[in-house]
């Protein structure tokens, strides 16, 4: 059936490359010169509708000084062309109607203007968010306050997202983000990618994008969207780049730091961009149970406290190189890399008292990992347009590999209520990790007709994962392997997926709709020891994720817009929460895998208003088949944590979002979100069914006091909500920043974060047998951070790179 489907849309892609010839596409096209009748490049042309002024189309020409607009309905046009140091140029008036197709401008020649400027600075103020057809942007400059942060920082800020005490990310209420570094997967999960975006600095970053439902080229994979970051990019000829030094003073120190630069002269363009991060940061973590007997009466209480001191270094590096082998096509090749050494400290003390509240016994435990984390990847790419079809085709190959080596040492002492020792004992363990990613793609897009374009797609993506986990226990002097948590596990997965993705933009009307189909092939494979058998587990399947998108302007100048959008998706659980045995926390608490686990299915609706592109509200309604979520189970005083199916799941939220610039020197982006959550699940202690409310908003309040001087303030609200078996409280935070322009070139920036230490976070744990718990989790969330950045290179230029776009999506699934 599978191989069925396949053939069956193979054929349709090839009918629909059949099709494309048969349809004219309207276009106005020319080339740019400059007075010495040289090429060009990065000249800015915008495309008008002469009857009233509206902007239809921009662009930026091309090295070859060529630009073109496509697929230009019947009407009446005039182009406007600008350049820093060159006047600008109008063209006549532009018909295009049925006796005329296509307009060829011709060569344009720009004349420079009759004073040469030493050096011209063009201030432009960005809005924070901006929104699309099918995603939000964040601009993450636009906020002082991102300074001398780390990546998960600047998502905490973004409308719509929310990072939990773990560093999870949830979009628009729901879990199970994917997330991608340049349109290229992040291929983490868990505490590596909350790792990995704290070593990423905010000074890295341009540009954030929110995909609730992404569009049909992406893999469908991710319940809650893709949420795609986007780093630094200089866009000039010759040598040109930046500096950002960030120092952060909370009760620790932290520093984040990044260099970008880009080199192009004629047919080569290298870029780059160097990150250093130190990390050093805590957790105060408490948690209180109170186990009762049958009858409900106390057995015991059991307080434990544990604080984390972490600290680490981290060196991010993506480096690559552009060939231009023609004006039609493009070759590269991108290298990635990262590697972090870091240690984690754990001093953990548990006591136990009677019904009574009398000391029973304290037992003081000292946990150790020492973290050795490397990450290397590698990515060609190749991009063709064609000049007479309008068409663009892409290919990238990828290979992606990760190693982890982590020592843990647990040091455990059991002592009696007068604190004499009862009992020591000692488990270390070593786990190696070793992930090997490997990605085929490409894309090919065209006109069909004069509105319409036609998108189509084929990936091919291989995993394999090896993991081992082999621990001893000493006891007395003596050492001996555990064979309960000992365990290695093997796992291999195979992605096959193709996407057709059809697109029309009209003067009031703009639609796409898409088909992607995925095949899962995946193999598990436990390996035994002297006390646990060996297991595995196959699994095959297919399905088709469907998209559309509809937006309509209510009227002619496009102030009120509707839009609609479907999508459905699918949530592979994590490589790692496959593998069904037990990893220690601490001695009290146990991570255990689940086998069973099976892909969660979402399928989303949203509606919304967007007025002047200043105010947009959002209805949206989620139905969410067998979600993955954390559950804990109490066996004999101990906790177990394992991911486990929610049977179903409803999340329905309206939300709001503006940017308001009420003065030129006031302007306020605000976002409010209201969520409900309704689930029902078969769980330890019974049928579960819940439903809590969730209201989250943030404010951004942005003040430009002189020319050089510009101040914010930021406050962001999260009440308290329950969602399946856990009962999480509210918080708040509120922060402030200044910025001041020392040059053109150099800008030093002052934020302070979490001023009233009110990043907080506390929950109740629900449906435990016989028991009652709580926590309370405090980390270093107040701080002050000092950011320099320095820009050196051209302040402006006439040329620029092409833009490439790599393999779009994977699966950020390893999880160690």
């Amino acid at each position: 059936m599978k191989l069925k489907l396949l053939a069956f849309l193979a054929i349709w892609i090839n009918i629909a490359l059949t099709v494309r010839a048969q349809q004219p596409a309207a276009k106005i096209y020319g080339t740019v010169k400059d007075n010495d009748g040289k090429n060009f490049e990065y000249a800015t042309v915008a495309l008008y509708r002469a009857k009233d002024s509206v902007l239809v189309k921009s662009a930026f020409t091309e090295a070859d000084g060529k630009f073109s607009f496509e697929q230009l309905a019947n009407n009446t046009y005039l182009i406007k062309i600008a350049a820093m140091g060159y006047n600008n140029y109008k063209s006549a008036l532009l018909q295009i109607d049925a006796g005329q197709q296509n307009i060829n401008l011709g060569d344009i020649k720009l004349s420079a203007t009759a004073h040469t400027l030493k050096e011209v600075s063009i201030t432009q103020k960005k809005a924070f968010v901006e929104r699309k057809i099918d995603r939000t942007v964040v601009n993450v400059d636009a906020l002082i306050s991102n300074a001398g942060t780390t990546a998960l920082d600047v998502l905490s800020k973004s409308p719509g997202v929310l990072v939990d005490q773990d560093g999870g990310i949830s979009l628009k209420g729901k879990k199970g983000v994917n997330v991608f570094i340049d349109d290229k997967p992040a291929y983490l999960s868990g505490a590596d990618l909350e790792n990995y975006l704290k070593s990423l600095p905010s000074s890295a970053i341009d540009q954030i994008e929110l995909m609730t439902n992404p569009p049909a080229k992406y893999d469908a994979a991710g319940n809650a969207g893709v949420i795609n970051i986007k780093t630094k990019k200089s866009k000039v000829v010759g040598f040109n780049g930046g500096l950002n030094l960030g120092l952060n003073q909370g009760e620790l120190t932290r520093s984040n730091n990044s260099f970008n630069f880009n080199y192009r002269n004629n047919k080569i363009n290298v870029f780059g961009n160097l990150s250093y991060n130190l990390n050093n940061s805590f957790t105060d973590l408490d948690l209180n149970r109170v186990y009762k007997k049958p009858d409900q009466s106390i057995k015991s209480f059991f307080n434990q406290n544990s604080y984390f001191k972490r600290h680490g270094n981290a060196f991010n590096l993506k480096t690559g190189l552009d060939f231009y082998a023609s004006e039609q096509t493009t070759w590269g090749v991108v290298l990635s890399g990262m590697t972090r050494v870091s240690n984690q400290v754990n001093n953990n003390t548990s006591n136990l008292f009677n019904p009574a509240m009398q000391p029973d016994s304290i037992i003081v435990a000292r946990n150790v990992d020492d973290i050795n984390f490397k990450n290397g990847g590698v990515n060609f790419n190749m991009r063709h347009k064609f000049k007479k079809e309008g068409g663009e085709l892409t290919f990238d190959a990828d290979y992606i590999t990760y190693r982890n080596q982590t020592d843990q040492v647990y040091y455990n002492y059991s002592y009696f209520a007068d604190k004499t020792l009862k009992s020591h004992d000692i488990l270390s363990g070593d786990l190696p990790s070793n992930i090997d990613i490997y990605s085929l793609k490409t894309d090919y897009s065209y006109p069909l007709g004069k509105t319409w374009k036609l998108a189509s797609g084929l990936k091919s993506s291989y995993t394999k994962t090896d993991n081992t986990a082999d621990y001893r226990n000493t006891v007395n002097n003596v050492t001996s392997p555990d064979y309960n948590k000992s365990n290695h596990f093997l796992y291999k997965e195979n992605i096959n997926a193709a996407y057709l993705n059809m697109s029309s933009e009209g003067k009031r009307f703009s639609v796409q709709a898409g088909l992607r189909l995925e095949n899962t092939v995946s193999d598990g494979h436990q390996l035994g020891n002297a006390m646990k058998p060996d297991s595995s587990f196959k699994r095959s399947y297919t399905s088709l994720f469907p998209t559309f998108y509809l937006t309509y302007k209510l009227d002619t100048s496009g102030h009120h817009q509707l839009g609609f959008n479907y999508g459905k998706r699918i949530d592979r659980p994590y490589y790692q929460d496959l593998n069904p045995f037990f990893s220690p926390l601490d001695k009290f608490t146990y991570y255990v895998g689940n086998p069973f686990l099976k892909p969660a299915y979402t399928q989303s609706i949203e509606i919304s208003h967007s007025f002047k592109n200043m105010l947009t509200t959002t209805f949206s309604y989620s139905s969410i088949k067998d979600e993955v979520n954390e559950t804990i189970e109490i066996v004999d005083g101990t906790y177990y944590s394992r991911p486990g199916n929610v049977g179903k799941k409803k999340i329905l939220s309206i939300s709001m979002d503006g940017n308001f610039d009420l003065t030129k020197w006031l302007s306020i982006h605000a976002y409010a979100e209201f969520s409900n959550f309704r689930s029902k699940t078969d769980f330890y202690t019974g049928f579960l069914k819940t439903n809590g409310n969730l209201f989250a908003g943030n404010t951004n309040v942005q003040l430009k006091f002189t020319p050089t001087w510009s101040g914010e303030l930021n406050y962001r609200y999260q009440s308290s909500f329950r969602d399946v078996q856990f009962d999480i409280g509210a918080l708040q935070e509120t922060g402030l920043a200044v910025q001041k322009k020392l040059s053109q070139k150099t800008t030093l920036k002052l934020a302070m974060n979490d001023i009233f230490r009110t990043r907080v976070f506390n929950g109740v744990i629900n449906n435990l047998a016989n028991t009652e718990a709580n926590w309370r989790n405090r980390s270093d969330s107040r701080n002050v951070a000092l950011s320099l950045s320095y820009r050196f290179g051209k302040t402006f230029s006439t040329k620029a790179r092409s833009e490439q776009s790599g393999a779009e999506s994977e699966k950020n699934r390893v999880k160690n």
